[in-house]
């Protein structure tokens, strides 16, 4: 076992993140190892439509395009690279890059992790008829292909904390009994998982930033030690900030309770301790870990059908009666032939008497679903076009109607017991090898609610109060998991956090947020982190990329979260001075030598 940290940094957070960041990530500093994360839940249904056109696809296609510019720079610095770029075909994105490797005069050692993929399983493990059917693995067979002398090591589906646990257990010698220094290496594997979304990127308090360059945020390291903790930070040339406030952000994004389970490690959330240390660097610290469960999460995604759609434009006086004498014909044409999912939504004008005619437009969407393409098809176009001199004054549509589409994408999960999940490594030499899950596991429970901090009181809460945005106090971030979604909130002050644990209960956000009203709600707090995280049941149901309206992965619930008006204590929001909005600064100056 070495003692020497280990400098992990991450260049992707999805497939289609920046191109040049492994460039950036390889030439602007020093890294041990580069991780890429290219597989959000609706990235495998993407993956798996590839696949269906071409079997020989299924993999992050722009990874290969950044291994064709950088492979002679991490063959030169000795960096090690771990992606899950592998997607549904990790095996054939190796040959890929062997093949690749060969051209370009290297010859990199390869290791694969395979054994996610349940799709031939399906049926067997009643997961249903999935297009996409992907167990989340773990670290240790990322570890034994380290072990094994890889320089680069392609995944399937782990999960995403995976890429940096792996390379840790690796250099330092853990096992599965090390959980704390694996629950720590897990927290900051989450951290840095999502890209820059950890130095500044989509952070709701981008004011405390304004002297930082956000145009351009720099990806961020994670530089853990021997014992599981770690120091969040970036090379010191790029832009964007790591600080408490960012690294926060992260923790509480895409989370439910206290215990984020995973395959090698239950990490308890209210055991993490952040510090800044110095400038863009945030030590975690105190993880504590429990025994994983003794399931697999198995991420499923489906294609539900098929939809087409049409926008009606309608200018000027009496729009709501135009809209529905449109949708009365639409119905009536479309009687005989009659989509599975019909569904009207009308935006009125801004202004019906306004001084432009787009000001003066409303607008009336019909969506038509059915699992028959031809349904949806010629047919409903001809439905809409038809009415062009036969319906209400000013007729107009946006465009033409166009052929059915697949519909969005449906993302579920399900659990299998880990024994009947093979997880399989394919050393450099080609080898198979079985890597044993854990014998120690724990069910997961939810743990009991933390105590209430003190109340404030005094003059802080019998003082004025304002009727103002969320947003002047509280930081959020939001995300989706399947048809959940979550909002995590966070104060930066102790006042503020003790305001929040007793004000932002659940029946509050009920109200701030309407369209929770009739959903499951349930509030965990993280007082270690002074946030408390909202998982929001059947938010998005049918599940990820399905759900109606402008917003189906939850991205920006947070930000709605906090621009909604609630009475804050004044003496509160004097301790939250405001800096300019770096959001609006001017473009960034050159950078020095």
């Amino acid at each position: 076992m070495t003692a020497t940290s280990l400098w992990v940094g991450n260049a992707s957070g999805f497939y289609g993140d920046r191109l040049s960041a492994v460039h950036e990530m390889l030439t602007e500093g020093s890294v041990d190892v580069l991780t890429g994360d290219y597989l959000a839940e609706l990235t495998m249904a993407i993956l798996g439509r590839d696949q269906l056109a071409d079997p020989s696809r299924g993999y992050a296609r722009t990874f290969l395009k950044q291994m064709r510019e950088c492979l002679a720079i991490v063959m030169e610095r000795r960096v090690r690279v771990v992606t899950n770029a592998g997607g549904l075909n990790p095996r054939g994105l190796a040959d890929k890059l062997t093949e690749l490797a060969d051209n370009l005069g290297f010859e990199p050692r390869i290791a694969c992790v395979t054994g996610d993929d349940l799709l031939d399983r399906a049926e067997e493990l009643n997961l249903g008829g999935p297009l996409t059917a992907n167990a989340y693995l773990g670290a240790f067979g990322i570890a034994r292909c380290l072990d094994a002398g890889a320089d680069i090591v392609v995944t399937g589906r782990v999960t995403d904390a995976s890429l940096a646990v792996g390379p840790a257990i690796s250099h330092f010698g853990w096992t599965r009994d090390d959980l704390d220094a694996l629950a720590g290496a897990t927290a900051a594997g989450h951290v840095i998982e999502c890209g820059t979304q950890a130095t500044g990127g989509n952070y709701a308090l981008a004011r405390e930033l304004a002297d930082r360059r956000l145009d351009h945020p720099g990806f961020p390291i994670a530089e853990i030690a021997h014992d599981g903790s770690s120091v969040i930070t970036k090379h010191a040339r790029s832009g964007g900030a790591v600080t408490v406030g960012t690294v926060t952000a992260q923790l509480v994004y895409e989370i439910a309770g206290a215990r984020y389970p995973g395959p090698d490690v239950t990490t308890r959330l209210d055991t993490v301790h952040l510090v800044q240390e110095a400038d863009d660097r945030v030590r975690i610290s105190g993880v504590r870990g429990e025994a994983p469960p003794p399931e697999l999460k198995v991420g499923l995604t489906g294609i539900s059908g098929f939809r087409n759609e049409v926008d009606f434009l309608i200018t000027g006086l009496d729009a709501r009666a135009k809209a529905d004498q449109a949708e009365r014909q639409m119905r009536a044409a479309l009687a005989h032939n009659r989509p599975g999912e019909l569904s009207f939504e009308f935006t009125p004008a801004r202004d019906p008497h306004g001084d432009t005619q787009d000001e003066a437009t409303a607008r009336l969407r019909v969506v038509a679903r059915d699992h028959d393409p031809a349904v949806i098809g010629r047919r409903f176009g001809a439905a809409a076009v038809e009415l062009a001199l036969a319906s209400y004054a000013g007729f107009h549509l946006t465009a033409p109607p166009r052929e059915a589409r697949p519909d969005g994408v449906a993302v579920t999960h399900a659990l299998v017991p880990a024994a009947e999940v093979e997880h399989t490594v394919i050393t450099p030499e080609g080898n198979r090898e079985s890597v044993p899950h854990p014998e120690h596991t724990k069910e997961l429970t939810e743990l009991p609610e933390p105590p209430l901090p003190e109340p404030l009181s005094g003059p802080v809460i019998d003082g004025p109060t304002r009727l103002v945005p969320l947003g002047l106090l509280l930081g959020a971030r939001s995300g989706d998991k399947g048809a959940d979604a979550n909002v995590g909130v966070w104060a930066t002050s102790d006042e503020g956090w003790r305001w929040l644990a007793h004000t932002l209960t659940v029946e509050a956000l009920r109200e701030l947020l309407p369209e929770t009203a009739d959903l499951k709600v349930t509030r965990h707090l993280l007082p270690s982190l002074r946030a408390a995280n909202f998982w929001i049941e059947g938010m998005l149901a049918p599940g990820t990329a399905r759900r109606e309206g402008q917003d189906p992965q939850a991205k920006g619930v947070g930000e709605w979260l906090r621009a909604r008006r609630f009475p804050i204590p004044e003496s509160l929001l004097a301790d939250s001075p405001l800096p300019p909005n770096p959001l609006t600064q001017s473009p960034l100056p050159e950078e020095g030598p």
